[in-house]
């Protein structure tokens, strides 16, 4: 992690598909910030893992079990959250990730529902749990996760294109009604990022062949995808809303 937002200190931060990933790295920056982190996810085991971590470094944290594709979960980690740390300053909306190929002659309806509840409407669900909250104080700052996949078509199953290609029209319609409130929204679009699962996935020829395809020569890492984050939520950020990062070496363009 690079970069220092002594602004961030005291806020409180929570962050969906926190058990692993960019997640996980995501809730670790801001954490080592000062902020206080809500990390939100369905593995209790890992949810704890990453509090530990945070905990050990000085931080602070709360793990809150859910699955965001549920209403109720999420109703239920916003009161968690509210009891423990107070009103939300930041909320990042990351869970998603359900982009393994299918050709599309293949693809079920359950799988097509499945990965748009996955990837889009938990997003929506997400943010309208916090959004009275953050329409109370007339304050705070939501972070939507897309993917390279929903900017141009790719390799990734057709229901996982639109789902994440709805995740940027969702944060630009929500950027456009929400900015006169105070709330900027923003959205992340990563490209081929170096998680946990891709290192144990992906052969060492490969990833050396989709670094290339890259013109900075090398895949993503979580800790851009994090610092990307940082940067969006803070003070230096505040004339921005709308916009979709593509945190991708160079390689989308639009």
């Amino acid at each position: 992690m690079t970069g220092s937002y002594p602004e961030l200190a005291g806020r409180t931060a929570v962050i969906t598909g926190g058990s692993r990933g960019i997640g996980a790295h995501t809730a670790r920056a801001f954490a080592a910030q000062g902020a206080s982190v809500c990390v939100v996810g369905r593995d209790e085991a890992a949810l704890a893992g990453v509090v530990a971590e945070i905990t050990a470094a000085g931080g602070t944290a709360l793990a809150a079990p859910a699955d965001v594709t549920d209403a109720a979960a999420l109703d239920g980690v916003r009161a968690a959250v509210a009891e423990r740390f107070g009103p939300v300053d930041v909320l990042a909306a990351f869970a998603g990730g359900q982009g393994f190929p299918v050709p599309s002659a293949e693809l079920t309806e359950q799988r097509w529902r499945e990965v748009l509840d996955s990837d889009l409407t938990s997003v929506f669900l997400t943010v309208r749990a916090f959004l009275p909250g953050l329409l109370e104080r007339g304050a705070g700052t939501v972070l939507t996760m897309s993917s390279a996949a929903g900017r141009q078509p790719s390799g990734a199953n057709l229901a996982y294109g639109v789902a994440n290609a709805g995740v940027v029209m969702l944060t630009r319609q929500l950027a456009t009604e929400l900015g006169p409130h105070g709330i900027r929204v923003n959205c992340l679009a990563p490209s081929a990022i170096l998680t946990e699962r891709v290192t144990a996935r992906m052969p060492a020829e490969v990833r050396a062949k989709v670094a290339a395809t890259h013109p900075l020569g090398r895949l993503g890492t979580p800790a851009d995808v994090a610092d990307a984050a940082l940067f969006l939520a803070s003070d230096g950020a505040g004339w921005l809303t709308g916009l979709t990062v593509d945190v991708a070496g160079g390689r989308i363009t639009n």
